[in-house]
């Protein structure tokens, strides 16, 4: 693969996995845009574990308790935050990964690639975000999170499988329904993300290994580097501007490629 089109693909998978504009519909436009192949399986699973390190480093605590809690909860004890959080984190990824691997058996997984769903998703989704942050309360904080809420934002992570929806911007739509503030509800949000692109890489890495050659694997460990810089970047970003701004500013950048999307396909 040429190295300016990996380098945008690593790039734009790494800003766009946690803001709330959604990674994959930019990466099926991408192709659209520059002409180029799609980027196949490789740089598709490479790029997503260069957001995974990511996460998991800007949110280390977090994890780390999880990852302790994880020890407590598989010997049937929930006596600590971290065996809690943990539990959460596993309710909240369930109906994802259930929804996913029945779209992905039953073949539908191109069907959902076109930009008139990927316009669609993006305003209405990003409407949606905008409706909720300035209406809803916020009156929680992420230590109240609890497994019903977990299981809500869960119900709503699996609306991210349409392509546009963004997986960050609905989890965080659904967290401020449910009265997080912003900040925490964006925290959620990413930590829900680290089991989920887990899961998604796990479906993804069996053939990836069948197929991967020496010139794939290069390419895919630099596209996962650049993934994991730019993803830090954005996470960084995102959570300061969290906790001063709205998400408006996301919304209107949805709202605009939306429309624009809609009139191309549509002309």
């Amino acid at each position: 693969m040429e190295l300016f089109n990996l380098f945008l693909i690593a790039v734009i998978q790494g800003i766009t996995e946690f803001l709330p504009i959604s990674s994959s519909g930019h990466l099926i436009l991408l192709p659209y845009l520059t002409g180029q192949p799609d980027q196949g399986l490789v740089i598709d699973v490479a790029v997503h574990v260069g957001t995974l390190g990511a996460v998991i480093l800007y949110f280390r605590k977090d994890v780390a308790l999880a990852l302790a809690g994880f020890g407590r909860l598989v010997r049937g004890r929930i006596d600590t935050p971290g065996a809690f959080l943990a539990l959460c984190l596993i309710v909240a990824t369930i109906p994802v990964v259930i929804a996913g691997t029945i779209i992905k058996l039953a073949g539908a997984e191109e069907m959902l690639r076109s930009i008139v769903l990927i316009g669609w998703t993006m305003l209405v989704f990003g409407i949606l975000l905008w409706w909720v942050d300035t209406r809803a309360p916020r009156i929680r904080k992420a230590p109240q999170w609890t497994l019903k809420h977990a299981a809500i934002m869960g119900l709503w992570q699996v609306i991210a499988l349409l392509p546009g929806t963004s997986r960050s911007g609905i989890t965080i739509t659904g967290a401020r329904a449910l009265g997080y503030d912003r900040p925490d509800a964006a925290r959620l949000s990413m930590l829900m993300s680290i089991p989920t692109i887990a899961a998604s890489g796990v479906l993804m890495g069996g053939k990836v290994i069948v197929e991967a050659d020496l010139a794939m694997a290069r390419d895919g460990a630099l596209a996962a580097g650049l993934a994991f810089v730019s993803a830090l970047a954005a996470l960084a970003v995102m959570m300061r501007l969290a906790r001063s701004i709205s998400f408006t500013p996301y919304v209107i950048y949805r709202v605009v490629l939306g429309l624009v999307l809609l009139g191309v396909a549509y002309s």
